[in-house]
């Protein structure tokens, strides 16, 4: 499959806290702190072309604060971001709690996220696309949901195929499992994580919730972290994928955007499903053992002109 992989979503800075255990109430509990550029569409941009994909477009909304910095390290990274400069909001910021299994708590600020306007968009972004993904986030507002079924709607009018991650499982239940399914209808691919496949089911077995949802979505891949991934279409599950081994995780924050990113990127460089979906395992056991949600910075002084510690926000 020739062509590139347009990611409509969302641009965040990650404040990301790894602490020892328990937070004490009301004083002070040691972590380390780390300020990153994330964002689930972001980073699965940002994946896709670490996998090799050499046209990788990004369209989302930043604040005028770090529209610079974000912009900087998407190029860097080998994705062009089509940036949408918000002058009243600020750049979308979550606060990522790390505990020590690498597990992670999120504090959300969306900021300029959902404020992506039809504006912002124009059908010319999917020009030499063969295949739109779309992040869930911008379903749970009412400007950026437009946006996105726009782009869906052109992406269906040109027969390019179109993915969407389900994003979060709080902002799911906010917006109801009915409404989301009538939103993403169309689309060819859903990329739910286990919790997310059982939300929008309402069945516990996530082979089950797969095969379900595969009578909605022409295919469903789940992801199952430490369990790899299993694929369904047509009401049932094909195919089941180990996850890569993980020496040492540190933060699981945005594996499943690197699974995103790797297993796409190895669809449209033509791999079959299985295969495509050991890429995007081993992505993802490689962001569980990188602080933050993208691929780690090269060396030196080539990531977005820092040497390496000084990649924060402006």
């Amino acid at each position: 499959m020739t062509g590139g992989l347009l990611v409509v979503g969302d641009v965040v800075t990650d404040v990301v806290a790894r602490h020892g255990g328990t937070l004490a109430h009301g004083t002070d509990t040691a972590a380390r702190i780390r300020t990153r550029a994330g964002g689930a569409g972001a980073n699965a941009a940002c994946w896709a072309a670490r996998a090799g994909c050499r046209d990788v477009r990004l369209v989302a909304r930043v604040g005028s604060e770090s529209a610079d910095w974000h912009r900087d390290l998407l190029q860097r990274a080998g994705v062009r971001g089509l940036l949408a400069v918000d002058e009243g909001a600020p750049t979308g910021t979550v606060v990522a709690l790390v505990d020590p299994s690498a597990e992670r708590t999120f504090l959300t600020d969306s900021g300029a996220v959902l404020r992506l306007s039809p504006d912002d968009w124009s059908p010319s972004m999917l020009d030499g696309i063969a295949h739109l993904h779309l992040s869930g986030y911008l379903l749970f507002a009412a400007t950026s949901r437009a946006t996105a079924l726009l782009a869906l709607r052109e992406a269906r009018r040109r027969n390019i195929p179109v993915s969407i991650d389900p994003a979060s499982t709080g902002f799911l239940a906010e917006l109801g499992v009915d409404r989301f399914l009538t939103l993403t209808e169309g689309a060819d691919l859903l990329l739910p994580n286990a919790d997310e496949a059982r939300l929008l089911t309402g069945l516990p077995d996530p082979a089950d919730a797969a095969a379900k949802l595969s009578l909605l979505v022409r295919q469903v891949v789940v992801t199952l972290g430490e369990d790899g991934v299993m694929l369904a279409t047509e009401g049932a599950v094909t195919a089941r994928v180990p996850a890569e081994p993980v020496t040492a995780a540190v933060d699981s924050t945005g594996a499943g955007d690197a699974f995103n990113g790797g297993f796409l990127a190895a669809r449209l460089a033509g791999a079959d499903d299985a295969t495509a979906a050991a890429v995007g395992c081993r992505a993802g056991a490689e962001a569980v053992m990188t602080v933050g949600g993208r691929p780690p910075c090269p060396p030196r002084r080539t990531c977005a002109g820092r040497t390496p510690g000084e990649d924060r926000a402006p």
